[in-house]
């Protein structure tokens, strides 16, 4: 099993990225969970959302704390909250930021979620674009199941909505093997 964590803030996405992904290992025939735990309930605030994805039924129902991978959608938030705490030394962490990320004992990658969605959306919407790069990085769902999770959870928003974020997705996935993806260990 891969426990997941998405560190977000509020408004962000963190929530709907959960649930994507949860949604996307079901295509992939794989047992799954998402939910999200809030502190202050407004924007800004920091947000975790909790995904589990595995090859077998799930009977653990609490909070992740000993993630494999942690999926951070603004990097300021790794100032503001310990994301290393309670880590597993070969856990991976891929964080929304132009600049390389170094984070120490720790597989590390940079993906410019931002500058991708600026292009696309013109606004800074960062989670689908980081669903993209989870899936190139990590190898855990296929891209063209969060494609179809995409649709089941934003096709309410409108199949334009849906369209620009698969187009999100996948630019960042195919920019990873172009360098926007780095290790950094």
């Amino acid at each position: 099993m891969k426990e997941i964590v998405i560190y977000g803030r509020g408004g962000l996405g963190a929530v709907t990225t959960g649930q994507i992904l949860s949604a996307a290992a079901f295509y992939d025939k794989k047992f799954s969970q998402s939910f999200p735990t809030y502190g202050v309930e407004r924007t800004g605030a920091p947000v975790q959302a909790f995904v589990r994805i595995s090859e077998k039924p799930i009977n653990i129902r609490c909070e992740i704390y000993n993630p494999d991978i942690v999926v951070v959608l603004e990097p300021s938030l790794i100032e503001a909250v310990n994301i290393t705490s309670n880590l597993k030394k070969d856990s991976i962490i891929i964080v929304n930021t132009n600049k390389e990320m170094k984070i120490k004992k720790f597989k590390t990658y940079s993906v410019d979620a931002t500058g991708i969605a600026m292009k696309i959306f013109g606004k800074p919407i960062v989670n689908t674009v980081m669903l993209g790069a989870f899936a190139k990085v990590t190898g855990i769902v296929k891209i063209e199941s969060i494609k179809k999770a995409i649709d089941d959870v934003l096709g309410k928003k409108g199949e334009e909505m849906a369209e620009l974020n698969k187009k999100a997705v996948e630019m960042a996935y195919t920019q990873c093997k172009g360098g926007v993806c780095k290790l950094h260990v």
